[in-house]
């Protein structure tokens, strides 16, 4: 039997499993990305928009591995290590504000939680370079990778960056009526983007507060997006057009988003909430 808890940060739910070796091989049996979309499965499964597994890490406090619900592998996700921070703090295992090092495949990440649950990562900074995110966007003359392209019949500009994972940034008039489940998946898998891309439509609402849709790689649309938001707040301030500390709106509540320069790490506050715990036969699966 597999002990699992699910968290949510800001609607964004993942079911997380602790201290897994995921080398041994019967694990990687049961983690398989069929069962990861199995487990992931809001109607026959546990259903979530990713599995969080944590381990012993070497170098750092604790390791966490994130698969989207469709089996693949993240390299990072800033709403999910909010709940494995979450997770860490209600069994005892890290104090509040105590600093936690996690490791990541985007590298070691920063977090802490303080005493009314807010939780604040050290995301790092966000890279502009197209190799580095990857993407094919050209850069323009303030060093962002940029494209213009239509949708709907109208034209919008696309940025490229990465926060450890790809990201596109998308900014359009209004949210209202925008068709996520059309535009989403079509530029997710964007010809410029040779490991696909998350998606995000932003609406700029002043100049401390933006409105964001998510389109995420590998999962579809979902309630918020950690990185993402980073990400539209790294692309909006280079461009000029917000300040280096906003309020983003996603769907499932505020992120609070703090740059203060292009050389500082962005760091992101935000909640997590528990749902609740469990344990399910791995040979249920089906």
């Amino acid at each position: 039997m597999i002990e699992f808890s699910k968290y949510h940060g800001l609607g964004n739910d993942f079911i997380v499993i602790p201290e897994v070796e995921i080398a041994n091989q019967q694990i990687k049996d049961i983690f398989s990305a069929l069962n990861i979309q199995r487990i992931c499965n809001r109607r026959t499964g546990i259903g979530a928009d990713g599995v969080i597994i944590s381990s012993l890490s070497r170098n750092d406090d604790i390791r966490m591995r994130i698969f989207n619900s469709d089996g693949t592998e993240a390299e990072m996700c800033g709403n999910g290590i909010r709940c494995l921070i979450k997770h860490l703090s209600d069994n005892d295992i890290i104090k509040l504000n105590q600093i936690v090092n996690v490791e990541t495949l985007a590298g070691s990440i920063q977090g802490s939680i303080d005493a009314i649950g807010n939780i604040t990562v050290d995301m790092g900074v966000p890279t502009f370079i197209p190799s580095e995110i990857p993407t094919k966007l050209n850069i323009n003359n303030l060093d962002i990778p940029e494209e213009v392209i239509k949708l709907g019949g109208n034209e919008y500009k696309i940025y490229g960056v990465g926060m450890g994972n790809p990201h596109m940034v998308v900014y359009v008039p209004t949210l209202k009526k925008l068709p996520l489940d059309e535009w989403g998946p079509n530029l997710e898998s964007h010809p410029n983007f040779p490991s696909g891309t998350n998606v995000h439509f932003v609406h700029i609402v002043s100049r401390d507060y933006l409105e964001v849709l998510v389109w995420e790689r590998g999962c579809g649309a979902t309630m918020a997006c950690g990185t993402g938001a980073c990400a539209c707040l790294a692309v909006t301030s280079s461009l000029g057009l917000c300040a280096n500390k906003v309020t983003i709106n996603l769907p499932g509540g505020n992120l609070e988003i703090n740059w203060p320069d292009r050389t500082s790490n962005i760091l992101m506050t935000g909640p997590s909430t528990y749902v609740y715990s469990g344990r399910f036969d791995p040979n249920s699966l089906a």
